[in-house]
């Protein structure tokens, strides 16, 4: 199972949310092509009601833990409770570009 099946498998046994997208973004960054290490995650998921932002972070970095850890290097998260993707027009905002960098630097 590829990194963004496994993110996408457990966000939505976990969270259940009504809207999901898991975006591979490794592509933008200074990796060997196919790489799964970069990620943007929208979450729309009335789980998240009630919670400010730090507390929905860790509920998906909770659920993450293992590919955190052991798998991904960079995790972009947008997290909504389904009203407020709704207040959004169902918009999410782009990531910024990368800005270089690699090991040997």
């Amino acid at each position: 199972m590829s990194v963004q099946a496994g993110i996408e498998e457990k966000l939505t046994q976990q969270i259940h949310p009504a809207h999901l997208e898991v975006i591979n973004e490794s592509s933008n960054h200074n990796v060997p092509p196919g790489s799964e290490s970069h990620f943007k995650v929208i979450i729309v998921s009335d789980e998240f009601k009630g919670k400010n932002l730090l507390s929905r972070h860790r509920l998906v970095n909770k659920v993450l833990a293992d590919e955190l850890q052991n798998k991904i290097h960079a995790l972009a998260l947008h997290t909504y409770t389904e009203q407020e993707w709704y207040d959004q027009n169902e918009y999410a905002p782009e990531s910024p570009p990368c800005l270089g960098g690699s090991k040997a630097q």
